[in-house]
């Protein structure tokens, strides 16, 4: 499995900073997840249905609005707990796919207190979206992409959702998180809106052919906007003709608020598919 550590960009200034700016603290280094090894296939037995028999729902009714649940298993570094939001008409209309949003804190609310992840970005202003929204919540430094991708397995089949209409959006570490997640699984998203991040430069052209559209304020104290200019520019040098880039002229570190309350985004991200 790819690794997936922030490695290339002046990671201990970068640190430095966040945990000045309030946005995290620690450090982590990311092992790759190794899978155990095959017991064989037992070819005498009946495999499992792939669909549920006629009139049986496979998918249970969830609490409308914004609620709390929960993966199973080993999740590393991601609480079992998790934030979800479910529009109004998701429990009666068993037929439709609902594009999946995945959004990632920042260092504000690592934890395991969940209720930080409510109150913050994406999720202050979920409701009323055409969307599934989940947001994980990191336990401790740093985003881990391995334990995300073991999140993200089980909420693909977990809920009502469109597999060819998954975006990630994060903000500050969530931000970082968000370039390097897509970056080492390009075609598991059908776009990616970064905040106030920053990537791996020298894996850039993986988002070649990715919708992007990234946002960062000029005067960020924190996370210097040269992150957000860099994996812009080094995208561009790449041949995208899909990216976009939006830099506030002011706004300090949190350029997310603006960005979240802005209806072009949503409707932008809404009309990417895989």
């Amino acid at each position: 499995m790819r690794k997936g550590a922030i490695k290339n960009f002046s990671h201990v200034l970068l640190l430095g900073a966040l945990m000045l700016g309030a946005c995290s603290k620690g450090g982590e280094t990311v092992k790759p997840v190794t899978p155990p090894p095959s017991t064989g296939t037992d070819t005498t037995a009946t495999p499992p249905p792939t669909t549920p028999p006629p009139g049986e729902d496979s998918f249970p009714t969830e609490t409308l609005g914004l609620s709390t649940e929960k993966v199973t298993g080993d999740v590393g570094n991601i609480n079992p707990e998790y934030v979800l939001y479910v529009p109004d008409t998701y429990n009666s209309d068993k037929t439709k796919k609902w594009p999946l949003v995945i959004f990632l804190h920042g260092v504000g609310e690592m934890g395991t207190d969940i209720n930080k992840v409510k109150n913050v970005g994406l999720c202050k202003v979920v409701k009323g979206k055409q969307f599934v929204m989940v947001a994980p919540q990191c336990t401790r430094w740093w985003w881990n992409t391995d334990a995300l991708q073991q999140f993200f397995k089980q909420i693909i089949t977990k809920y009502h959702v469109d597999p060819s209409r998954v975006y990630l959006t994060g903000l500050s570490m969530g931000g970082f998180q968000t370039w390097v997640w897509g970056e080492y699984y390009p075609e598991q998203f059908a776009a990616i809106a970064p905040i106030c991040g920053g990537g791996e430069v020298d894996k850039a052209c993986s988002l070649k052919n990715m919708p992007v559209w990234a946002f960062h304020n000029a005067d960020d104290p924190t996370v210097s906007v040269n992150n957000s200019r860099d994996m812009v520019n080094a995208i561009k040098a790449c041949g995208s003709t899909l990216l976009k880039y939006t830099e506030y002229p002011t706004g300090g570190h949190d350029a997310w608020t603006k960005t979240y309350a802005d209806a072009d985004l949503y409707t932008w991200l809404l009309q990417q598919h895989k």
